[in-house]
Protein backbone atom coordinates (compact mmCIF):
# COMPACT_ATOMS: atom_id res chain seq x y z
CA UNK A 1 0.00 0.00 0.00
CA UNK A 2 3.00 2.32 0.98
CA UNK A 3 4.54 2.14 -2.33
CA UNK A 4 0.90 2.93 -4.03
CA UNK A 5 1.44 5.89 -2.50
CA UNK A 6 5.06 7.00 -3.13
CA UNK A 7 4.46 5.98 -6.91
CA UNK A 8 1.19 8.05 -7.30
CA UNK A 9 2.56 11.48 -5.43
CA UNK A 10 5.53 10.26 -7.72
CA UNK A 11 3.55 10.65 -10.82
CA UNK A 12 1.54 13.70 -9.32
CA UNK A 13 4.82 15.40 -9.09
CA UNK A 14 5.93 14.65 -12.83
CA UNK A 15 2.57 15.58 -13.94
CA UNK A 16 2.84 18.92 -12.53
CA UNK A 17 6.27 19.78 -13.54
CA UNK A 18 5.31 18.87 -17.15
CA UNK A 19 1.70 20.70 -17.43
CA UNK A 20 3.45 24.02 -17.45
CA UNK A 21 6.28 23.17 -20.12
CA UNK A 22 3.80 23.59 -23.38
CA UNK A 23 2.66 27.20 -23.03
CA UNK A 24 2.09 30.01 -25.32
CA UNK A 25 4.68 32.56 -24.22
CA UNK A 26 8.51 31.80 -22.83
CA UNK A 27 8.37 31.14 -18.71
CA UNK A 28 11.79 31.49 -16.66
CA UNK A 29 11.60 29.32 -13.68
CA UNK A 30 12.61 32.18 -11.23
CA UNK A 31 11.70 35.40 -13.75
CA UNK A 32 9.56 35.90 -16.90
CA UNK A 33 9.71 39.54 -18.88
CA UNK A 34 9.01 39.01 -22.09
CA UNK A 35 7.45 41.61 -24.81
CA UNK A 36 5.43 39.35 -27.77
CA UNK A 37 3.64 40.78 -30.85
CA UNK A 38 0.01 39.59 -30.56
CA UNK A 39 -1.41 41.18 -34.31
CA UNK A 40 -0.36 43.46 -37.14
CA UNK A 41 -2.15 44.88 -39.70
CA UNK A 42 -1.02 46.60 -43.01
CA UNK A 43 -2.05 50.49 -42.01
CA UNK A 44 -0.51 54.15 -41.69
CA UNK A 45 1.64 55.21 -38.75
CA UNK A 46 0.55 54.72 -35.61
CA UNK A 47 -0.40 58.25 -34.04
CA UNK A 48 -1.78 56.69 -30.63
CA UNK A 49 -0.95 54.10 -27.63
CA UNK A 50 -3.50 52.95 -25.26
CA UNK A 51 -2.62 50.19 -22.76
CA UNK A 52 -4.73 47.56 -20.25
CA UNK A 53 -3.31 45.34 -17.86
CA UNK A 54 -4.54 42.97 -14.99
CA UNK A 55 -2.14 41.46 -12.16
CA UNK A 56 -1.94 38.15 -10.53
CA UNK A 57 -0.85 37.67 -6.85
CA UNK A 58 0.18 34.22 -6.05
CA UNK A 59 -1.52 32.74 -8.85
CA UNK A 60 -4.50 32.88 -6.50
CA UNK A 61 -6.08 36.35 -7.33
CA UNK A 62 -5.67 37.94 -10.74
CA UNK A 63 -7.96 40.91 -11.45
CA UNK A 64 -7.58 43.81 -14.24
CA UNK A 65 -8.64 44.18 -17.48
CA UNK A 66 -5.77 43.54 -20.16
CA UNK A 67 -8.21 43.20 -23.04
CA UNK A 68 -7.90 45.06 -26.55
CA UNK A 69 -11.06 47.11 -26.10
CA UNK A 70 -9.95 48.31 -22.44
CA UNK A 71 -6.28 49.67 -24.33
CA UNK A 72 -8.31 50.89 -27.53
CA UNK A 73 -10.33 53.14 -24.65
CA UNK A 74 -7.54 54.04 -23.20
CA UNK A 75 -5.52 55.40 -25.86
CA UNK A 76 -8.81 56.81 -27.92
CA UNK A 77 -7.97 54.48 -30.97
CA UNK A 78 -10.74 53.27 -33.89
CA UNK A 79 -8.40 51.65 -36.07
CA UNK A 80 -5.55 49.62 -34.83
CA UNK A 81 -2.11 49.00 -36.62
CA UNK A 82 -0.54 46.39 -33.87
CA UNK A 83 -0.75 45.49 -30.76
CA UNK A 84 1.98 44.03 -28.72
CA UNK A 85 1.60 41.82 -25.37
CA UNK A 86 3.98 42.06 -21.80
CA UNK A 87 4.07 39.59 -19.44
CA UNK A 88 6.23 39.97 -16.53
CA UNK A 89 5.94 37.91 -13.23
CA UNK A 90 8.36 37.23 -10.45
CA UNK A 91 8.38 33.69 -8.61
CA UNK A 92 5.00 32.92 -9.24
CA UNK A 93 4.12 35.62 -7.10
CA UNK A 94 3.48 38.64 -8.65
CA UNK A 95 2.67 38.94 -12.02
CA UNK A 96 1.47 41.96 -14.79
CA UNK A 97 0.52 41.55 -18.11
CA UNK A 98 0.12 44.49 -20.20
CA UNK A 99 -2.01 44.69 -23.61
CA UNK A 100 -0.36 48.00 -25.64
CA UNK A 101 -2.71 48.64 -28.98
CA UNK A 102 -1.24 50.94 -31.26
CA UNK A 103 -3.22 52.80 -34.10
CA UNK A 104 -5.41 55.70 -34.98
Amino acid sequence: MKKKVMVTVAIVAVMSFLAGCATPFPIGLAYTEVQLPCQATSGSQSLKTGTSECVSILGLVATGDASIEAAMKDGGIQVIHHIDWNAKNILGIYGVYTTTVYGE
